[in-house]
């Protein structure tokens, strides 16, 4: 067969596979949907910061969630002079607690949660097709994975860390594999993969929710600076009804 109707044959047939529009924004909220609880949330993190030419420091951290009222809250516990440092978000604001001052401090989503190169979306319930828009790209193997590719544009008006994301997603679990991140002059910023996903009941949900076990983060910018998340006790009862306040870290951190 002529080499020219080979090449033309075998675009149909990618275009013809391609995803739509719609197929396309229905994969991305169930990416969400997946995540999400519909109820309260808490867990135990470990957040191990490694940049290059010092020692290795190592983070815990509770995080408690109430999802149904975009409440979030994350203190640390350990080491010993990062305890009862806190962040909380209520609605679109997020505020830092310095427990060695009393003073709180409103962050941007860009800010580096206890100094490590995590931010709170990386512990958050996920909205990516509520705060971004999606394009296929294609499909890719990501190691033994056949993902879904995407690039993802932040709405106008919403607030995210990163303008522009590249998003590879699992055909078969419709979870996250890989996720890229990039500022607006589209220089990648951050690479972060997703070796390992939980499953829990929720009783708030009634069904089972996602939950990623493991992110691995890579600092583009600073290469050799790393950031592992490793999230474990999660619980998704319902917690105390006044606990996503000031006076509630504030009262931790004493």
């Amino acid at each position: 067969m002529n080499h020219f109707f080979v090449v033309i044959l075998f675009l149909m047939a990618a275009n013809l596979y391609a995803l739509t529009e719609a197929e396309t924004s229905a994969i991305i909220k169930t990416v969400d949907d997946l995540q999400r609880n519909s109820g309260d949330y808490t867990s135990l993190c470990y957040i191990k910061d490694t940049e290059k030419g010092k020692e290795p420091r190592l983070n815990q951290a509770l995080v408690y969630r109430r999802d149904t009222d975009n409440k979030f809250m994350i203190l640390f516990t350990k080491p010993k002079e990062d305890a009862g440092k806190g962040y909380l978000k209520i609605d679109k604001n997020l505020w830092n607690y310095e427990p060695s001052t009393g003073k709180w401090d409103r962050k941007t989503e860009r800010e580096r949660i206890g100094g490590t190169n995590s931010r709170r979306g990386d512990f958050d319930e996920s909205k990516l097709s509520e705060e971004f828009t999606a394009v296929y790209d294609g499909d890719e193997k990501l190691g033994d994975y056949d993902a879904y590719k995407f690039t993802l544009a932040g709405k106008n008006g919403v607030d995210v860390p990163y303008p522009v994301l590249k998003l590879w997603v699992d055909k078969a679990s419709k979870n996250i594999l890989k996720r890229e991140e990039y500022s607006l002059s589209k220089k990648l910023m951050r690479t972060s993969f997703y070796p390992k996903w939980m499953k829990k009941f929720s009783p708030s949900k009634k069904s089972d929710v996602w939950i990623p076990e493991e992110i691995r983060i890579f600092d583009e910018l600073e290469k050799g600076n790393t950031t592992i998340i490793l999230i474990k006790e999660v619980d998704l009862n319902t917690l105390p009804e006044n606990m996503f306040t000031k006076a509630w870290v504030e009262s931790k951190s004493k």
